[in-house]
């Protein structure tokens, strides 16, 4: 069945709220590693109740959504394992092995790897629309994290290379999520997910070294805002959004993410403004703004412009 407008519109929000809501994973992610949880134990956690919360609702109210064929499994370790999984410990490397702005910017290489991947799997035509915004997108990204500032002299190779396949992991949930969503609801498709990311970390974890920091200040609030607010919500809100958004336009939509981050750092963790993190949010904002006019109404604004 062919989308309508308002559903393409309707899911383009629901991928700009999912961004909003991975902006803030910074305020639970810092508070957890302060409280001695590592990087694979904070990515278990937040996978962990995150599939915990989804399969306890689904399993009351809709229990019809947790059926799967065992042929299709491959889908959900692609999401879970590939994706999930791969890119959260690559994202921690890199921020461990460089610096959290150069961890940003290599992380947000994902919707070039979309776009590669959608032309060459999905067909998707990649447009002079999609192209300008994408670039406008990772110059926004650029100026928001400071790598334009110097920010990236003297990375290791090491922390580049995890960068990239941070960026390459990032990119195939968009992949495998579009391909399990002509099969499964979004619902399912989130399940799955997390329940696998969550048991394949698990030989890994060593659940019951974690007890003590788990008794520990605010740690068990931290860790449900984490797996509730800035996992499992923003991944149900992105993966419903991919029903009605091409892949390609989903990824670079999301994009969002670093400018509420950018955001938070400035009114919540007083951490200071510069100008060219100014530009980079106004960058990010226009891009989502081209991504979202309809394709009659940017050609008309292309030819206005041309035009003057």
């Amino acid at each position: 069945m062919k989308k309508t407008q308002h559903e393409g519109q309707s899911g383009q929000w629901l991928i700009i709220l999912a961004g909003i809501c991975w902006g803030l994973i910074g305020l639970f992610s810092n508070y957890l590693a302060d409280n001695g949880l590592n990087p694979v134990r904070i990515t278990f956690l937040r996978s962990s109740v995150a599939a915990a919360g989804l399969w306890i609702y689904l399993g009351i109210f809709h229990r019809e959504d947790l059926k799967i064929r065992l042929r299709d499994f491959w889908m959900f370790i692609g999401t879970g394992v590939c994706s999930i999984v791969f890119f959260n410990i690559m994202y921690f490397i890199t921020i461990e092995r460089t610096t959290l702005s150069v961890a940003a910017i290599l992380l947000y290489t994902a919707p070039c790897f979309v776009m590669l991947m959608s032309a060459a799997v999905f067909h998707e035509k990649i447009t002079g629309m999609k192209m300008a915004a994408l670039l406008l997108a990772l110059f926004g990204c650029g100026c928001t994290t400071g790598i334009f500032e110097g920010g990236a002299a003297g990375i290791p190779l090491i922390g580049i290379l995890t960068g990239i396949g941070s960026g390459i992991g990032y990119a195939l949930y968009t992949i495998f999520g579009n391909v399990a969503l002509k099969k499964y609801p979004p619902t399912t498709v989130t399940a799955y997910t997390f329940l696998v990311a969550s048991l394949s970390l698990l030989p890994f974890v060593q659940v019951t070294g974690m007890s003590p920091v788990l008794r520990q200040g605010d740690v068990p609030l931290f860790i449900l805002a984490i797996g509730l607010i800035s996992t499992l919500l923003p991944f149900a809100l992105y993966t419903t959004g991919l029903k009605t958004t091409e892949p390609g336009k989903a990824s670079v939509m999301a994009f969002v993410e670093p400018m509420v981050a950018t955001l938070v750092s400035i009114f919540i963790l007083k951490e200071g403004f510069r100008w060219m993190e100014m530009f980079g949010v106004a960058a990010i904002f226009v891009s989502i703004v081209l991504l979202n006019l309809p394709e009659k109404a940017a050609v008309k604004a292309g030819k206005t412009v041309s035009e003057r």
